[in-house]
């Protein structure tokens, strides 16, 4: 028998972010590996044994009361209000408002999905109960991101306006504050002699976090920058194969799917040491706490082969841990945990009513 799980997400309606690609990813993987025993549907108005959430849109949340008369409902949480905070710059009465909603939604769910564990005890410190809380990382298609041999590199590079000769620091975000744009770019000012490219962004306007003074840096930037903008995610494998590392200063994040891209792309990856990392990504990446320890390492990257090749191996480490097999085995354990669930308390239910 296959049970039906109901996808909703409106994210593909705004390009440049992460959770766009999350679910992109995520319903591609269950509807590839999991077919013999679901099938997937997607933001059909039907009944479902599963319904699943991936964004918050407050018709989704109407719906509700619909869906669960029949099927077991789930929220993906991409973010919360402290994350928000540093990404969006709203009024006070709407931000408040905004934010209340986001946790009612979160509490209305039968179940939730976090794609870092750290935000379990956040979650729980909203009053949400922890028992229903599952942390399953996001996923990336080696298909849609591999590595590209040195001759090809070379290639991108001069396809970009780059030196093929220089060594290249990428960068994929949205331009808001919390992704630490301006520390890159304090950095990039540093490092006359390393290029910067950074692909991304104002993927929400200007309620972006920092629009004013960021757009400022864009109408000057600095020579050894180059803002790409928003980039097309079918072109974003090339934007990962321009660089000789992937540089991400953010102080905020749940698990960037731009970081599993790069590792896939078989490219260092140099972080912000911040603790939602510590847990996800273990010894896989360099990390530093502030603009001093970012030079060293990108100056050790440059100028040490052996500390590259050692930072590339352990990125790569990276890429093999979240495989397809591994992810998609904890998605069949969640979803057959559901139906089982579901199956329990159908019977139940009958017993009660004879």
């Amino acid at each position: 028998m296959k049970y039906t799980i109901n996808m909703f997400s409106c994210a593909d309606k705004i390009k440049g972010q992460g959770v766009g690609s999350a679910y992109c990813e995520q319903v591609k993987l269950v509807k590839e590996g999991l077919s013999d025993n679901f099938e997937v549907v997607e933001n059909q108005f039907k009944r479902t044994d599963i319904v699943h959430y991936h964004t918050v849109n407050p018709e989704y949340y109407l719906t509700l009361p619909f869906f669960k008369q029949k099927g077991i409902s789930v929220g993906y949480v991409h973010y919360l209000p402290e994350t928000l905070e540093s990404s969006l710059h709203l009024p006070s009465p709407l931000k408040k408002a905004f934010y209340s909603y986001l946790i009612r939604f979160y509490k209305s769910m039968d179940y939730l999905v976090t794609v870092n564990p750290y935000f379990i005890e956040r979650l729980a410190a909203y009053g949400i109960d922890s028992k229903k809380i599952t942390y399953i990382p996001n996923y990336v298609c080696d298909k849609t991101f591999y590595p590209v041999n040195n001759e090809e590199k070379e290639q991108l590079k001069k396809r970009y306006s780059l030196d093929p000769n220089k060594f290249t620091v990428v960068c994929a975000g949205q331009l808001q504050r919390r992704k630490g744009i301006f520390d890159f770019v304090k950095i990039a000012k540093e490092m006359p002699q390393i290029q910067f490219v950074w692909a991304g962004g104002f993927s929400f306007g200007k309620i972006s976090d920092g629009y004013d003074e960021i757009s400022k840096i864009l109408e000057h930037p600095p020579v050894n920058i180059k803002f790409l903008g928003i980039v097309d995610r079918d072109k974003m494998n090339e934007i990962y194969n321009l660089g000789d590392v992937m540089f991400l200063p953010s102080y905020e994040e749940l698990f960037p799917m731009t970081i599993l891209e790069a590792m896939n792309c078989n490219i260092p990856l140099l972080l912000r040491d911040i603790p939602i990392y510590k847990n996800i990504l273990f010894d896989y990446y360099l990390k530093a706490k502030d603009n001093e320890g970012f030079i060293e390492n990108l100056n050790r990257l440059q100028q040490d082969k052996s500390f590259y090749q050692r930072a590339q191996s352990k990125s790569w480490e990276g890429h093999c841990f979240y495989s397809k097999e591994h992810v998609l085995a904890m998605w069949k354990e969640f979803y057959e945990g559901l139906v089982e669930e579901k199956e329990t308390n159908k019977q139940t239910y009958g017993k009660v009513s004879q």
